[in-house]
């Protein structure tokens, strides 16, 4: 059985000899960039390969080449932002995503480029595509999530006003989503035609019109050309617009259209999967340890030969306490006989956690390695806490946060485009 690889759909490449059968012209100017014919063509025939792979039915060829020019347009802007901007990616951050990428499909970098090239695309292109992928997301952060912000007001409102995925909750909503865009201060009767756009689109997709190819050949939204598919999400990351209707909806139902700044709305409900959960508690440790920190006079040897030494006392009956504050490096804690107090268990680093998960009440680690060196460590009381009023308040910003860069990311895309010098060459009849 032939086995599918995992790499995101802009990393996807055609090889060269498959667009040289045409004519290598300029189809568009994009500020101090152009895009060739062969470019286009190279694009256009690997979405065709996915949509195929896919089993969705392929738009006519002349709608499916005007959005997937519109999205290297749009690629293109951002691209030349980020280099305006002085935004790069260096090798390590690169390798670190190659290998990251590579263990998401259970291979070591070898073999993972040797599959990428079984599948006929080229790893240099591959690795350009994800360093420019980074740029992209990096932009997108400095131009959009650093304006984003939530006030205590907002969250309080929400908690108000609105039902919290429970913090134990698995369900996931399995959306299709079409855009029908409207321009920042668009006439009365250009809002009008969009919105008689998107209901006209809904009968159709009520009447059994298939929802992928209307997506691919209709929408403008940032997932078109993956069917307006926007893949799995629990409530939190499904947008505000939608955030209150969906749950409401059953699978296969279609509703719209939905009105935003960034035009008409409509989605549909693939699926459902998981069930509610519980409240929410937390687990807290009651602590304590002796650290050796190395430098040049004390190795890791020397480290764990102390600890061993300062360990054979503690059996010989010594206090824990009175040995923390004569040998212990760390002199915040050695002053109150090594403790720590409660810590939650992404208070310490994985290391020292998963130390400290392994003791019983009472019982003493062997010497264990972390960043900031050698401990012994004591693990005094154990508890579980219900922190559901501090959780919920957490969980609130992250989907206020989240909804918003959704909503705001969009609007900055059509803002650039629509601001932004570009020139279209494309024959009516392509």
């Amino acid at each position: 059985m032939t086995k599918t690889l995992f790499f995101p759909l802009f990393l996807v490449w055609v090889s060269l000899s498959q667009a040289e059968e045409f004519l290598d012209r300029i189809v568009a100017v994009v500020e101090d960039d152009v895009i060739l014919a062969s470019e286009l063509e190279g694009e256009l025939s690997a979405i065709e390969r996915q949509i195929t792979q896919n089993n969705s039915p392929l738009p006519e060829r002349t709608v499916l080449r005007r959005q997937v020019l519109e999205r290297m347009i749009l690629r293109s802007l951002q691209l030349q932002l980020a280099q305006r901007q002085g935004i790069q990616v260096d090798d390590e951050t690169l390798r670190e995503a190659l290998l990251d990428l590579a263990q998401r499909n259970g291979m070591d970098l070898a073999t993972f480029r040797q599959a990428i090239e079984n599948e006929g695309m080229d790893y240099a292109q591959f690795v350009e595509n994800l360093r420019q992928e980074i740029m992209l997301n990096r932009l997108r952060a400095s131009q959009v999530n650093a304006r984003i912000q939530v006030s205590e007001r907002e969250i309080e409102h929400f908690l108000e006003t609105e039902t919290l995925p429970n913090p134990a909750q698995t369900k996931e909503y399995h959306l299709g989503h079409i855009l029908i865009a409207v321009p920042e201060a668009a006439p009365p009767q250009r809002v009008q035609q969009a919105q008689q756009k998107a209901e006209r689109l809904l009968a159709e997709l009520r009447q059994g019109l298939d929802f992928r190819q209307a997506a691919i050949t209709l929408s403008d939204g940032a997932q078109a050309l993956q069917g307006g598919d926007l893949g799995w999400r629990k409530l939190e990351a499904i947008p505000s617009l939608f955030a209150d209707l969906v749950p409401t909806m059953q699978p296969g139902e279609i509703q719209g259209p939905i009105r935003s700044p960034s035009g008409f709305h409509i989605i549909k409900l693939i699926e459902v999967r998981g069930e509610e959960g519980e409240e929410h508690a937390i687990s807290e440790t009651r602590v304590r340890h002796i650290l050796i920190r190395t430098n040049e006079v004390v190795d890791d040897a020397e480290a764990r030969r102390r600890l061993a030494l300062i360990k054979q006392k503690l059996a010989q009956g010594e206090e824990f306490a009175a040995l923390a504050q004569a040998y212990s490096d760390d002199k915040a804690s050695a002053v109150k006989g090594g403790e720590l107090g409660w810590v939650t268990p992404e208070a310490v680093v994985p290391a020292f956690r998963a130390a400290m998960d392994r003791l019983q009440e009472g019982e003493i680690s062997d010497p264990v390695q972390t960043p900031f060196g050698w401990h012994l460590i004591q693990v005094l009381e154990r508890k579980r806490r219900d922190d559901t009023i501090e959780y919920r308040k957490k969980r609130a910003k992250e989907v206020l946060t989240q909804r918003k860069l959704e909503e705001e990311t969009e609007l900055w895309l059509r803002r650039l485009r629509a601001e932004s010098y570009v020139e279209v060459h494309l024959n009516e009849a392509e």
